[in-house]
């Protein structure tokens, strides 16, 4: 069976920090050796909110009891094709962390990820979950690993995007919207 083009994303939040995957474990894994947060494919007839708690659950053992459908992000990458990821984050959780067969699973800091070896288009999201922004969609289109283009709410952003300056940019709308 084909896998959908529909995924989720969550990032679990605890302490100010989130539950990160280190993707290490799977051979061709277009996300191989990044920081991502928890999620995949929709299964047959499953909702947005059935798939994400599926995942959670499957990759780290916790039932989540309180989320939030944060946006759309569409993230196409040449010779991959075209992804449509539903992204939550998530602040009440039951049950305890298992290993994960997908990779290494660790809380990091929210300020420590911008050190992280992650697609650059994640800051994107990360700064716009920090700023608490309304529900979004995002357009991320990669060649390889670099990002080509960013396209938020239907506008475009201003390319390349630095880690650190992003991160610690004071206002993400006048800085980088063209």
């Amino acid at each position: 069976m084909k896998k959908s083009p529909l995924t989720t994303l969550c990032y679990v939040e605890k302490n100010d920090a989130y539950l990160m995957l280190h993707r290490i474990s799977k051979k061709n894994d277009v996300n191989k050796d990044k920081w991502i947060g928890i999620g995949g494919h929709f299964e047959e007839g499953e909702s947005p909110e059935e798939c994400m708690l599926r995942e959670a659950y499957e990759e780290t053992g916790l039932t989540l009891t309180s989320y939030r459908f944060r946006g759309i992000v569409t993230f196409t990458q040449e010779g991959y094709g075209t992804e449509y990821m539903c992204l939550y984050t998530a602040d009440g959780f039951t049950g305890t962390l298992k290993e994960c067969d997908e990779g290494a699973l660790e809380w990091v800091p929210k300020k420590d990820l911008p050190k992280l070896e992650m697609w650059v288009g994640d800051l994107i999201f990360f700064k716009l979950l920090w700023d608490n922004a309304p529900f979004f969609s995002l357009k991320l289109t990669y060649r390889g690993d670099v990002l080509t283009e960013a396209v938020l709410d239907g506008r475009e952003l201003k390319l390349p995007i630095e880690p650190q300056s992003f991160w610690q940019s004071i206002d993400f709308y006048k800085d980088y919207l063209v």
